[in-house]
């Protein structure tokens, strides 16, 4: 397996060809989208990735180049409930089969299971890496138990107390009558 620290641009059907198995570990300030989705310093964070690129035949016998990938991750991210910073931990296993064209990825996208991507002599790895990172963000991200407690009124109960001023709209109530 070779081991890079930035995911790097390549020719899919040559990876394949191959049987090219590659990992590394890069910073995640390197991702521009993951960053503006971290509410914290990014300097320290890091992206685990490994792909491995293979051929393998259908059931009618004929080959397609497959990809493998695999990423671990942390964001802070801001608690929806308690608004306290939120480590989130992200897990990505994803299979991708690659196709000839958009038009075929088109076409077999409602009949087959798996991911499809357009094959490419420009496949761009980082690229596909932080997609499927940003994909498996929590749509609401929440503690399990916030480490505050947890505002659940939604008025301040001190809102409603007269304070010895006359009300402005007093003097409406009294235009009303005449």
């Amino acid at each position: 397996m070779m081991q890079h620290s930035h995911p790097p641009i390549l020719d899919v059907a040559h990876a394949a060809l191959d049987g090219t198995a590659l990992a590394g570990v890069d910073k995640l300030s390197n991702y521009e989208r993951l960053k503006a989705e971290c509410q914290s310093d990014t300097d320290e964070k890091v992206v685990r990735w490994a792909a491995r690129f293979t051929l393998r035949a259908d059931q009618a016998g004929v080959q397609s180049v497959w990809l493998g990938l695999t990423v671990d991750t942390s964001l802070v991210q801001v608690c929806q409930r308690c608004l306290q910073p939120l480590e989130v931990a992200l897990h990505v296993v994803r299979a991708f089969r690659f196709v000839e064209s958009e038009a075929v990825a088109a076409q077999e996208d409602d009949d087959c299971e798996e991911d499809l991507l357009v094959i490419s002599r420009t496949f761009d790895l980082a690229v596909l890496i932080e997609d499927e990172v940003l994909l498996e963000l929590p749509l609401v991200p929440r503690h399990d138990v916030c480490p505050v407690p947890v505002k659940t009124t939604v008025a301040d109960p001190e809102f409603d107390q007269v304070d010895g001023k006359p009300n402005p709209f007093a003097a409406l109530a009294a235009l009303k009558g005449k």
